[in-house]
């Protein structure tokens, strides 16, 4: 590595952005603190932007920017977003699809449009698909560790109360390895491969911004997939805290102490998804100061188990791929400044998508880092 790459490196390791992403069906979701895009790459070669205003609850209710519960506004934030961009990806995805079979059985274009936008009108699948996705993140992830922390504890007949650390250091474990299994098995899959190799991209091109770099596909190459920040390393901070706080909790609140043991571990489950929003706002604390403070022993050392996941969850891109991401955080940075969103008091722009063929058809603009340091 030469000396250069160091010292990007290392600037890039002390300077965070306030610009965050996800990766989404053949393209990334990219967000600043007032702008919102979903950048993707169509069959046809060009890549579809969504481009939006962020007009969220922090900017209306200020007490919401305090530390804790900005935390908990991320993750719902962060899952709302993130719903909306796997949802548009999948329709571009599935619209071409649906596009190419429609005409092979004689429809004309004009017939196949009108059809979407009817389809469009009433979208009650999505919803489901939402709420079923949810309520499987919910059994796989919480109540499945819980239950079988309890039955492993009744067959070798060891005392694990709900008030003890052993039963929450077991139940953690437990969590982490169905995680780490899970993320594993997916990954062989051809189309979670993809978006795992966007992920890699989404991470790039952060880098490559925070290093204060041109954004193009060659500076963003020279960057690791993996960053701190990223929503993998937030999971394990969940899962490190959530053992600590259940177990605090569980001992100061008897939660179903008069219930038969089966009903009261089922009572405890709805208990910890209701501590799950104060968890997210405590993880969501570390994981800015870790990475704040990335040049300090302890912050390497936490970061670290969230790095080494990472590995799972992100695959090196390939040059078309980064095309996409780049033009997800370049497209951001142009409505930050164009619209100068930071000083907007209301909704001054709406949603709009825009086709491009290639990631220098979107105009540059002076935005510069230090607009965006967290």
């Amino acid at each position: 590595m030469n000396n250069t790459l160091k010292r990007i490196l290392l600037l890039t390791a002390k300077q965070f952005t306030s610009i965050g992403g996800q990766a989404v069906i053949e393209g990334v979701m990219m967000r600043s603190p007032n702008a919102f895009v979903v950048a993707v790459r169509k069959p046809d070669g060009t890549i579809r932007l969504r481009r939006d205003q962020w007009y969220g609850l922090s900017k209306k209710l200020d007490f919401l920017k305090k530390p804790f519960l900005r935390g908990i506004l991320m993750l719902i934030e962060t899952m709302a977003n993130g719903l909306v961009s796997l949802n548009y990806s999948a329709n571009i995805a599935m619209a071409e699809e649906e596009r190419e079979k429609a005409l092979k059985k004689g429809k004309t274009l004009e017939e196949f449009e009108a059809s979407q936008k009817k389809k469009e009108k009433v979208d009650i699948a999505t919803f489901l698909t939402m709420a079923v996705s949810f309520t499987f993140g919910i059994a796989l992830f919480v109540f499945a560790p819980h239950m079988i922390t309890f039955a492993i504890g009744d067959f070798f007949k060891q005392n694990w109360t709900l008030d003890s650390f052993a039963f929450h250091a077991v139940d953690g474990v437990i969590k982490a390895l169905i995680f780490v299994g899970y993320i594993w098995g997916i990954s062989f899959m051809k189309d979670v491969y993809r978006v795992f190799q966007y992920h890699g991209a989404e991470h790039k091109s952060i880098a490559t911004f925070e290093a204060g770099m041109e954004l193009n596909v060659e500076n963003a190459k020279k960057f690791s997939t993996l960053h701190p920040r990223c929503g993998t390393s937030f999971v394990f901070f969940l899962i490190l805290i959530s053992i600590i706080l259940f177990s605090a909790v569980f001992t100061l609140i008897p939660v179903g102490a008069n219930l038969p043991p089966i009903l009261r571990h089922v009572v405890a489950v709805f208990f910890k998804i209701g501590l799950m929003l104060p968890i997210a706002g405590i993880s969501y604390e570390l994981i800015k100061a870790s990475g704040k403070c990335s040049d300090q022993w302890w912050a390497r050392a936490m970061a670290s188990p969230g790095m080494l996941l990472q590995k799972l969850t992100t695959k090196e891109p390939d040059e078309k791929q980064l095309e996409v991401a780049l033009s997800s955080i370049k497209a951001v940075l142009f409505l930050e400044e164009k619209y100068n969103l930071k000083e907007a008091k209301e909704k001054i722009i709406t949603l709009d998508e825009v086709d491009i063929s290639t990631l220098h058809d979107i105009e540059s603009t002076n935005t510069t880092l230090k607009e965006f340091l967290e």
